[in-house]
C-alpha cells in the first residue's frame, strides 16, 4: 500500500507508517511537481498535518487517492470539499487534544491577567530591588466569553467552574446540550466578557472574525485569548488595541503568519506569546500520532477511519 507523507509529522510516527506502508515523503523530492506528475497516481493514502494540509492541487495530483489522515484537529488547510467530492475520506485527530488545548487556554488566561510572565522578567531584570510589581486582574468570579462551543470550548467551560466564572458563548447556533448561555451577537458577548477566549474553527468563514470592533467592545479592562487559528484575529487591529491599551491584554498561541510574529507584539508586556504549543505534550502528541495511524489502518480494513471529518 503506497502512502505519501506531505506533512510535518513526528519522527516516531513516520517510522511507524514506514513500517506498515510503502511510505514516500514529499519534502524529500528534489522537484515536487515533477515527482507528482510522474508518480502521483501510485498513492492511495496521504498522511499530512494540520499545519501543512492538502490543497485542491495536491489532491488532484493524486488520482488514486482514497484516504487522507491528518495530524491535528484543524481542517482549514485541507480542501475537505474537494476531497469529499472525489469520494476521498478525510481523517483527523479530534478529542485526544481537547484537554491540553483547554489547559493552555486557561494557562494563557491566568498568565495575562496576573502578569506571571511579565513578573518573571521583572524579577530577572533585578527590578524587584527597586519597587513592586503592578497589580493584576482577579480571574476567579470573572465573566468568560467563548467564541465557539465545540469539544474544546466545552472543556474550557468545564474548567471555568473551578474558578466560579460566569460563562456565555457565541456560535452560529445554540448548542442543545450545554448549560451555558448562547449569545447570538459576538459584539454583545465581547461587551459582556472580562475574558474572550477564541476557540472556533479557522478558514475563510472566520477570517478576522475578531476585528477592531470586537476588540473595542471587549474594552480597556478586557482580555483576549486565542487558541484557535491566527487567521481568526485581525492581527494588525490587535497590535493597535494592545499598544493603545484599548484592551487590557492578550494571550496568544497562534498567529496569522506563523512562525513570523510581529515585532510590535514582542515588546509589549501586556501580551503572552506561545509558539503554537497548545497540544504540545508528550501524552497528547502520542495520542494524535496513534489516531493518524489508526485512521489509516481502520480505513484500509473497514472503509472508515476512526475519526472522519464532517461533511464540508
Amino acid at each position: 500500500m503506497k502512502l505519501l507523507n506531505a506533512g510535518r509529522l513526528p519522527a516516531a510516527l513516520q517510522a511507524r507508517l514506514a513500517a506498515a506502508y510503502d511510505l514516500t515523503t514529499l519534502s524529500e523530492q528534489a522537484d515536487r511537481a515533477a515527482f507528482l506528475a510522474a508518480h502521483g497516481a501510485d498513492f492511495v493514502g496521504l498522511a499530512t498535518s494540520a499545519a501543512v494540509g492538502a490543497d485542491a492541487a495536491l489532491i488532484a495530483a493524486l488520482p488514486s487517492l482514497r484516504v487522507i489522515s491528518s495530524f491535528g484537529v484543524g481542517l482549514d488547510k485541507i480542501d475537505v470539499a474537494a476531497a469529499q467530492a472525489l469520494g476521498i475520506v478525510v481523517g483527523y485527530t479530534p478529542d485526544v487534544l481537547n484537554d491540553c488545548v483547554a489547559d493552555t487556554a486557561f494557562g494563557l488566561l491566568i498568565d495575562v491577567a496576573r502578569g506571571f510572565n511579565a513578573a518573571d522578567r521583572f524579577v530577572r531584570r533585578g527590578e524587584w530591588l527597586k519597587g513592586t510589581f503592578p497589580l493584576g486582574r482577579k480571574v476567579s468570579g470573572a465573566r468568560l466569553g467563548l467564541v465557539g462551543m465545540g469539544r474544546i470550548g466545552r472543556a474550557i467551560a468545564q474548567r471555568s467552574t473551578g474558578f466560579e466564572m460566569d460563562v456565555r458563548y457565541h456560535a452560529r447556533r445554540p448548542v442543545a446540550d450545554v448549560p451555558w448561555r448562547h449569545e447570538a451577537q459576538l459584539l454583545e458577548l465581547a461587551r459582556w466578557a472580562d475574558f474572550l477566549v477564541v476557540i472556533t474553527a479557522g478558514g475563510a468563514a472566520t477570517r478576522h472574525l475578531i476585528n477592531a470592533a470586537v476588540l473595542d467592545a471587549l474594552g480597556p479592562e478586557g482580555y483576549l485569548v486565542n487558541v484557535a487559528r491566527g487567521s481568526v484575529v485581525d492581527e494588525a487591529a490587535l497590535v493597535l488595541a494592545l499598544q493603545q491599551r484599548r484592551i487590557a491584554g492578550a494571550g496568544l498561541d497562534v498567529f496569522e503568519n506563523e512562525p513570523q510574529v510581529p515585532a510590535a507584539l514582542m515588546v509589549l508586556d501586556n501580551v503572552v506569546l506561545l509558539p503554537h504549543v497548545a497540544s504540545a505534550t508528550h501524552q497528547t502528541r502520542q495520542a494524535m500520532a496513534d489516531r493518524v495511524f489508526d485512521n489509516l489502518h481502520s480505513f484500509f480494513a473497514t472503509g472508515q477511519p476512526v475519526s472522519a471529518a464532517p461533511a464540508a
